[in-house]
């Protein structure tokens, strides 16, 4: 099949993954391998298990080596862990196992293993936290790595790009961006991928320009075509004219300074004009991303989520294992406070006979605090090592998802039961542990007043609260365009929370992704948010945004809002507002 005919100033948007702007010719890295998939005699079977093993053996050693090579390298040690991932996927049961037993119903190597991905990729399609769901892209990366082997397709090593360029490829492995040559690859573009895959994470470590999950821009260029790519909006211009050209190079140039503008305001405080001061934290998925938290000096962890300590495993981790993790973020953190989520994932995958695929609608099914209710022990466990982490650092423990009174007593009541138990046992703990909820739910914003009694702060995350308030699925394309954080309805619902804990005498925070849009800021501390907490890279443009506002200009802006009746009425007025104010951060056009 031939290559699409393309015009002058192609545009396409895919999803912007790691930001900057770069501007180079294209190196299209070599497709997937075509895959045999074809039925064998049963003559034939061991000699294929052999021949899967033997792959799986070889992709073992391929992935021991990268692992030798990386661990070299000091900016990307504390990324070895991905690594260590990918080869537990290779001992896997259900990869090794489950593909052995598709070659005992004779089907050959290839098309078993094809079988089975397809199986794995399903399931993690069922999850609907973004984050988890992504990680069936680690399980992609080393299928595809054993079908390469199986076929006869040497290991690709973008490590050898002999010249500055821009790599295209269908999909990109992290042991393959790992390899990459920062001097040489100006940026990425794949068809595949998503926000938070581990090559999207290992491209904002590496600060290279990326953008993700364009669908079929290997089958529209081609070697040496020209191409700028904007990986903070995830446009990728292909073949851009000159006039293109001139006004991207313009934008690099303006981009380039004011990141090392930026980087004045580093380690300067949080501190709006009229001397309030709005801590920025930042979002925690994995250890690693700690790196990144200190790069860019958030102070500490505002959401620690825990999910990934329980990903990639058939039992769930114990209290010991959970302990030492959270220690180790403690004593990263460098005396700064961490808060740690409980565990934000439905609970099919620890107890099967749930049968939770089933549910009609699993966002508002058994998951979250709902299933930390429904299974004691697990979430006792999860408990008593939060418990016990708090005497290595400043902890505080947040419940998500909270719909109710009766579920925080619950919580409460279970923490004091764990207390009283690790009293007994002479294991020490800080008995002043904040207790805070998750404001995400309608129910919780309409009675935030009354949950403000039971708990020491609040910390909304809009991400959800935003799809259950207005009964939008973000994730439909259908109807993704009705997701607004700047609904009327959103900011009500937000002042109401503000109100409801500024009345009680307690903190709240903000989690879900507004907190990291600069666009924002004034509004969020009008509005009464003590502390953002956001993705570390966004820390730096939302701290220059504060201390150059006040925050009672910020109340004065939100009482103009809450008056509007659209949307678009309010997204008008803060963009004039803050273009007036900072038209440094604000006046370029949009795309």
């Amino acid at each position: 099949m031939g290559k699409i005919k393309l015009a002058i100033d192609t545009y396409l948007v895919g999803i912007g993954v790691s930001p900057g702007i770069a501007i180079g010719k294209v190196n299209l890295i070599d497709q997937r391998p075509l895959v045999d998939q074809s039925l064998i005699a049963i003559s034939e079977v061991d000699a294929e298990i052999s021949r899967f093993q033997k792959a799986v053996d070889r992709g073992r050693e391929q992935l021991q080596k990268i692992k030798k090579t990386v661990s070299k390298q000091p900016h990307l040690r504390e990324h070895l862990y991905i690594l260590d991932t990918h080869l537990l996927i290779l001992e896997d049961e259900m990869l090794v196992e489950g593909t052995k037993k598709e070659i005992r119903a004779q089907v050959n190597a290839e098309g078993a293993l094809t079988r089975v991905l397809e199986q794995l990729r399903a399931l993690f399609d069922n999850i609907d936290d973004e984050y988890l769901r992504e990680r069936r892209s680690d399980v992609d990366a080393v299928g595809d790595r054993l079908l390469r082997i199986l076929s006869g397709v040497s290991e690709r090593n973008i490590g050898n790009i002999g010249s500055k360029s821009l790599v295209v490829a269908h999909d990109l492995s992290p042991a393959e961006t790992m390899q990459m040559d920062r001097s040489n690859v100006l940026g990425f573009i794949t068809d595949k991928g998503g926000r938070t895959s581990h090559t999207a994470i290992l491209a904002r470590s590496l600060d290279i320009p990326a953008v993700v999950g364009l669908e079929s821009v290997t089958s529209m260029v081609a070697d040496e075509m020209p191409v700028i790519i904007d990986g903070s909006s995830g446009v990728v211009i292909l073949k851009p004219s000159e006039e293109t050209l001139k006004e991207y190079q313009e934008r690099k140039q303006s981009y380039d300074y004011l990141e090392q503008d930026l980087e004045k305001y580093r380690d300067l405080p949080s501190v709006t004009t009229d001397q309030v001061r709005v801590p920025l934290r930042g979002n925690l998925e994995i250890a690693s991303d700690v790196i990144q938290i200190k790069k860019h000096a958030a102070e500490g962890i505002g959401l620690y989520r825990t999910e990934f300590l329980y990903l990639g495993r058939s039992e769930p981790p114990d209290e010991d294992e959970q302990y030492q993790s959270y220690c180790e973020i403690l004593k990263q953190a460098n005396g700064e406070s961490v808060t740690i989520r409980t565990l934000d994932i439905g609970g099919d995958k620890f107890v099967p006979e749930l049968n939770l695929e089933d549910e009609a609608n699993p966002a508002m099914g058994l998951r979250a605090i709902r299933f930390s209710l429904h299974e004691e022990r697990l979430f006792k466990v999860q408990l008593r090592a939060i418990l016990r982490a708090s005497s290595c650092g400043h902890v505080r423990v947040l419940f998500p998802m909270i719909s109710g009174v009766a579920e925080i007593r619950a919580c409460k009541k279970m923490i004091s039961d764990i207390q009283a138990q690790l009293d007994e046992e002479g294991i020490p703990y800080d008995p002043d542990l904040a207790i805070g909820i998750m404001i995400e739910t309608p129910s919780a914003v309409m009675i935030s007043s009354l949950l403000a009694q039971e708990v020491d702060f609040f910390s909304v995350g809009t991400n959800d609260l935003i799809q259950y308030f207005l009964a939008v699925d973000r994730g439909n394309e259908h109807v993704a365009y009705l997701y607004d954080p700047l609904h009327p309805a959103i900011l009500r619902a937000l002042k109401m929370t503000c109100d409801a804990a500024d009345e009680a005498g307690i903190e709240v925070c903000i989690c879900g992704e507004m907190a990291g849009e600069s666009l924002y800021a004034l509004v969020l501390v009008g509005l009464g948010f003590h502390e953002l907490s956001m993705n570390p890279a966004c820390v730096p443009r939302v701290k220059r945004v504060l201390r150059q506002v006040s925050k009672h200009d910020g109340e004065d802006l939100v009482k103009q809002l809450l008056s509007l009746s659209t949307s678009k009425e309010v997204s008008t007025i803060i963009e004039q507002e803050m273009r007036k104010r900072l038209p440094v951060l604000f006046s370029q056009p949009p795309i």
